[in-house]
């Protein structure tokens, strides 16, 4: 595995999840279930300008339902986002007031 390939949403920190493969014999067998994580560009009303984030297709689901990047990030406790998202929020929230 590459070193710079990370499996983490830039949004919202999902990662992946461990768990068993359970054979028909019951032989269990240690697996990891991956988030299903997509290259996408998010635009921002605020800033006027586009952000390429590696996000979880749950995670894209979730900003189109509170209306967009700005109002997702505006919304969600800062205890609750990664560091990237953090940071960008912060830029936003400067910039809107």
């Amino acid at each position: 595995m590459h070193q710079n390939m990370s499996m983490r949403c830039e949004l919202t920190g999902k990662t992946f999840l461990t768990g068993n493969n359970v054979s028909h014999a019951k032989n269990r067998t240690k697996r990891r279930f991956k988030p299903n994580l997509q290259n996408i560009s998010f635009a921002s009303d605020v800033l006027g300008q586009k952000f390429q984030l590696k996000v979880a297709v749950s995670t894209i689901r979730t900003v189109e339902k509170k209306g967009g990047l700005d109002e997702f990030l505006k919304n969600t406790p800062n205890s609750k986002l990664p560091l990237k998202a953090k940071k960008l929020k912060k830029i936003i929230l400067s910039k809107s007031s």
